[in-house]
């Protein structure tokens, strides 16, 4: 199998559970059709299940992916975010309900045509970058469809989009992605991704299928799979965890995760 069509088996994209607000807020992941899980890892909701007291911030990890989203009640505002080098934070209502798409790295681009630098730490009206897209997403849904009606609603609009495109899969590409995802990001890019291809070549295909270089896209695939360890504060110093993935010392790795993820690894994993 093509590592192309086999990322999903290498790599798992997590997002933290909702703490704030409790059981007032839930987030949730669900699977796309069988055919389209070779380039959307999930659909997602995120929603108020009883009105807030006061505004939602919510964080959203860097995981290497491109995500359109909207609000449920407002369809016709659709937005694409792409790669993050860092956490991103919006500020909420106290009352949303948030749907989104949840690509895995390439398939965006891929799938649409669209350089992923472009997109690269920000998001944008998806109206701007894909016009019939968010068309059909604010004539075909609305706040009274549930979460599995979305679920139908969009696989049948990819199952009939993506027979129709031209993949560019170009093994250069892929096997360089492949030896990042295998080593779980811990990879020395200058001198372990000898691909068939010139470093410039390299990057230029990873900034536009990726959004970023190779050497920023195995950080956040090491954060990643620091995240899917899930260790607890007494692994973090007594095993000291930072070695083991690539660090010389605490600091750095401490940097780099509030970086990704917002708050420290103390934080994150109490």
């Amino acid at each position: 199998m093509k590592l192309s069509e086999n990322i999903r088996g290498l790599y798992t994209p997590i997002q933290p559970t909702v703490r704030q607000a409790f059981e007032k807020v839930t987030y949730i992941e669900f699977l796309p059709d069988k055919e389209l899980q070779n380039f959307i890892y999930c659909y997602w909701q995120l929603k108020t299940t009883k009105p807030l007291s006061e505004e939602f911030k919510y964080r959203v990890v860097a995981d290497g992916c491109i995500d359109i989203f909207f609000e449920l009640n407002k369809p016709q505002d659709s937005f694409v975010m792409g790669f993050c080098k860092n956490y991103t934070e919006f500020p909420l209502e106290n009352s949303f309900n948030y749907i989104g798409i949840r690509f895995l790295p390439t398939m965006f681009p891929q799938i649409f045509k669209v350089d992923a630098s472009q997109l690269s730490n920000r998001f944008e009206l998806l109206s701007t970058v894909l016009p019939e897209t968010s068309n059909f997403i604010a004539t075909n849904i609305n706040k009274t469809l549930n979460s599995n009606e979305i679920k139908t609603i969009f696989d049948n609009y990819l199952l009939k989009l993506i027979p129709k495109i031209k993949f560019d899969f170009d093994n250069r590409l892929y096997n360089a992605i492949g030896k990042i995802l295998q080593k779980n990001g811990v990879i020395n890019v200058e001198t372990d991704l000898d691909t068939g291809i010139s470093p410039r070549q390299l990057r230029r295909l990873f900034e536009y299928y990726i959004g970023t270089t190779a050497k920023t896209f195995s950080r956040v695939v090491r954060f990643q799979n620091i995240l899917r360890s899930k260790p607890s504060k007494q692994s973090l110093r007594r095993n000291k965890l930072f070695f083991d993935v690539g660090f010389y010392d605490q600091s750095h790795f401490i940097k780099e995760f509030k970086n990704f993820y917002g708050v420290t690894p103390n934080k994150a994993f109490r």
